[in-house]
C-alpha cells in the first residue's frame, strides 16, 4: 500500500514549492532589519559542534552590486534581486569551541565539565586534517543557506543559490579572511512574473536504498 506525506503542512508546503528564481522585481529593496532576520534564521541551522563556522556578507548597494557583478559572470540577480550573499563558511577550528559553547554554559543548557569533551575529539577530527577543515567550512555554509532560502520562500520571496563566480575574486574584492571559504552565493527578494514552478524530480525509487 503506498502513501504520501499529506500536504497540509505548511512548512512542507513551502519546501515542495520553492524554485530557483530567475526574475526579480529590480525596483524592490529589502530592510538591514530584514537582511539581519534572513541571517538570524540561517545561523540556527546545524553545525558541527557547534562551530558556527560561517559568515555572509549582504551585497545590497548598488556600488556593492557592481563589485560583484563581473566576477560573477555578469548573472542578472546580482543586480536585480533586493540582496545578494556572498555566503561564507569557516575552516574548521577547535580552538573557537570554548567561547562558542560559552552561552550554552551561561544559559545552563550544558554543563562546563562537558565543553572539554567537545573540544577534544573537534581537534583530532579537523585540526590535522585541512581537507576535513574546508569540508565542514562547506557543510555549514550550505545549511545556512538552506535554511535562508526556505525562510525566503516562507516569506513570499524568491531565491537563486549561484556558484557561477571567480572564487579568487569575490575573496579580494570583499575582504575575505584566510581562513574563509566563498561558498555560493544567494539572491533573495521579490519577484517578478516569469519563473518557473517546482521542477520535477527524480522518483524517490531512483535514489532511495531502504536497507
Amino acid at each position: 500500500m503506498k502513501s504520501e506525506v499529506p500536504m497540509t503542512n505548511a512548512v512542507i508546503e513551502c519546501i515542495l514549492s520553492r524554485t530557483a528564481a530567475k526574475y526579480y522585481d529590480p525596483s524592490a529593496t529589502l530592510s538591514d532589519d530584514e537582511i539581519r532576520d534572513l541571517v538570524r534564521i540561517g545561523t540556527t541551522a546545524p553545525t558541527s559542534f557547534h562551530l558556527q563556522n560561517w559568515r555572509f556578507i549582504a551585497v545590497r548597494t548598488p556600488e556593492a552590486k557592481a563589485r560583484l557583478l563581473p566576477i560573477a559572470w555578469n548573472q542578472p540577480s546580482i543586480t536585480d534581486a533586493a540582496v545578494t550573499f556572498i555566503v561564507c563558511g569557516q575552516l574548521a577550528d577547535s580552538s573557537v569551541i570554548p567561547d562558542r559553547l560559552a552561552p550554552l554554559v551561561k544559559a545552563g543548557v550544558m554543563p562546563a565539565a562537558m565543553v572539554p569533551e567537545w573540544e577534544i575529539p573537534a581537534r583530532d577530527l579537523y585540526m590535522a586534517y585541512p581537507q576535513r577543515q574546508r569540508d565542514e567550512a562547506v557543510r555549514t555554509a550550505t545549511f545556512g543557506a538552506a535554511a535562508m532560502i526556505y525562510a525566503a520562500r516562507s516569506l513570499g520571496m524568491g531565491s537563486t543559490p549561484m556558484i557561477g563566480f571567480d572564487a579568487e575574486a569575490v575573496h579580494r574584492e570583499f575582504g575575505l579572511g584566510e581562513n574563509e571559504v566563498p561558498v555560493l552565493l544567494l539572491a533573495v527578494g521579490p519577484e517578478r512574473p516569469g519563473n518557473w514552478a517546482q521542477k520535477p524530480r527524480r522518483p524517490v525509487a531512483e535514489v532511495l536504498d531502504l536497507v
